[in-house]
């Protein structure tokens, strides 16, 4: 099943927005309905026109046959960009200048190379593609002349070793999939980031993902062990142990790459046994900074939980932290930050945690409200990017953002981006919510994942950018990073730039250059390209 095309997810999840919430956008932020109808995908015609003949020919011959090689107006729409706001504000208008002009589905390592091959011979770009999830702009290279690498024929578990507890998983397998086939070994992962439903392996490796759990299961650049990459100028393979000395870590470079330096082909991830018990609790504080204090305790000291997030006082207020029970808040006036503890593992080892981290919680000043915010929020926890389509569907903006920094730094972050997001909205005419919550803790720092609604604007894609532009100054100048786990794409590319500085970037641009000479892959993601 694809992605709805205009939208997130399975089209039958959606659900509309109760009257509390649209009555809040139209009092509040002066949102108004919609006065255009929606487009259907039917009444969108593509002007852009496939590759040569030539070229289709030669990439059907590299995938076994043209069936696999697609040219039809509603396979390349569902490949054009990714899921962030601009991106769908803009297809629902009928914007699909960046269409690729083909989609073309390999099946093997040496198919992709072959793939790689054909395009530097007919002069194609190539835009590898999981399961389209982006939301910085990692699908939107910057030439018109490429093709998207549909890589979900590349859906397999090719070997599980129980006694090193390591998965060998191709690509294009969507998280669901991967936890299914490795649950009949009785196994888990443990990645569950918002995009778990639709998101693949390959793309959690090119990303940099971090799932819900990653206090108890790491980030996914943590679990791999080695992986594989498909580049115009042939294979790289890299990882031979759990940890080596032999040189620089070569996996390092290529996780994060988001296909700019090659096409991740299989990745090895360390596996877990499937835990016996999952708990989730509610602890309520009486501000972020003191939520914030206790969650570092946890991250520093221990016990840590297997998941461990605190919502601001805005985001508690209007529920987002239990998406299935948004806008529940309002008419208590729930005061406070909600805080989730979730705990997975042993049955003993479970009911140890949570005994000794409750302890920490409550000397921070933390009060526990009970196991049902926290199993509402298990429940829903994939249901936001839903809950974005239905603000879209009646008229507001609703976007996110997101950066880490080390704990000393977070209050003046936390601060910084909330006045630049704010300031810079008021101004425009359109005062906006915004919403906040800390979701993957370290022992040295934490993440901070904004949420930002108001009124669309007349362009709301050029009414959004002074905001964005002005958030991502905010964070470089407070000492964040550009990106803790949505990736850089072409939304980020030029505070990255900065923050990894000029001499960085050269030796990048070297890397991509001896891996990449006629820059086919992504371009303009990730790095500007050279004509920049």
């Amino acid at each position: 099943m694809d992605m709805l095309w205009n939208g997130w997810g399975d089209p039958a999840k959606a659900a509309p927005l109760p009257d509390t919430v649209t009555g809040l956008l139209r009092d509040l932020l002066g949102v108004r309905p919609r006065t255009t109808p929606a487009l259907a995908l039917e009444d969108i015609s593509l002007t852009e026109a496939t590759a040569a003949p030539a070229a289709l020919a030669a990439l059907a011959e590299a995938v076994g046959g043209a069936e696999h090689v697609r040219t039809d107006t509603e396979s390349r729409i569902r490949h054009t960009r990714g899921k962030s706001t601009p991106d769908l504000l803009r297809i629902r208008t009928g914007d699909v200048t960046d269409v690729p002009r083909a989609v073309v589905l390999p099946a093997s390592h040496e198919e992709v190379l072959a793939v790689l091959r054909a395009c530097a011979a007919h002069a194609l770009a190539v835009v590898p593609f999981g399961g389209g999830t982006s939301v910085v702009g990692g699908l939107a290279p910057e030439r018109r002349d490429f093709i998207a690498l549909d890589l979900r024929r590349m859906n397999g578990l090719l070997d599980l070793d129980p006694v090193s507890r390591t998965a060998v998983l191709q690509p294009g397998l969507r998280a669901p999939e991967a936890e299914a086939l490795l649950a009949a070994e009785g196994f888990t992962l443990g990645h569950f980031p918002q995009s778990f439903e639709w998101a693949t392996v390959g793309g959690f490796a090119a990303a940099r993902s971090s799932g819900q759990a990653s206090a108890g299961y790491g980030r996914f650049d943590e679990m791999v062990l080695s992986l594989t990459l498909a580049t115009p100028e042939g294979t790289v393979e890299t990882g031979r142990a759990p940890r080596s000395a032999a040189g620089p870590d070569l996996r390092q470079l290529f996780l994060g790459s988001e296909g700019a330096f090659g096409v991740i082909t299989s990745v090895t991830v360390r596996i877990r046994p499937l835990p016996e018990q999952r708990l989730y609790e509610g602890w309520r504080f009486a501000s972020f900074e003191e939520g914030a204090a206790a969650l570092r305790r946890l991250a520093q000291d221990g016990p840590r939980p297997t998941v461990l997030r605190l919502s601001d006082e805005t985001e508690t207020l209007i529920g987002l932290a239990q998406p299935d029970a948004i806008g529940a808040g309002l008419a208590g006036g729930d005061a406070g930050c909600l805080a989730v503890a979730g705990y997975e593992g042993t049955a003993q080892e479970t009911a140890w945690r949570r005994e000794q981290a409750a302890a920490v919680l409550r000397a921070c000043g933390g009060t526990l409200v009970g196991s049902e915010p926290g199993e509402r929020w298990a429940h829903g926890r994939y249901s936001a990017p839903y809950l974005r389509d239905a603000l879209l569907d009646v008229g507001a903006f609703a976007e996110t953002l997101e950066t880490a920094a080390f704990w000393s730094r977070i209050p003046e972050l936390y601060s910084a981006v909330r006045t630049a997001l704010t300031d810079t909205l008021t101004q425009a005419g359109t005062p906006p919510l915004v919403m906040c919550h800390i979701s993957h803790v370290y022992e040295n720092g934490a993440s901070l994942y904004f949420t930002v609604v108001s009124a669309q604007g007349e362009d709301p894609v050029a009414h959004w950018t002074p905001a964005k532009h002005a958030a991502n100054e905010a964070v470089l100048a407070a000492g964040g990073t550009i990106s803790h786990h949505h990736g850089v794409g072409t939304d980020h590319r030029d505070w990255y730039v900065r923050e990894a500085g000029p001499l960085g970037i050269e030796a990048l641009r070297a890397v991509k250059h001896r891996l990449d000479p006629g820059s086919l892959l992504n371009p303009g993601v990730l790095l500007p390209t050279d004509r920049q």
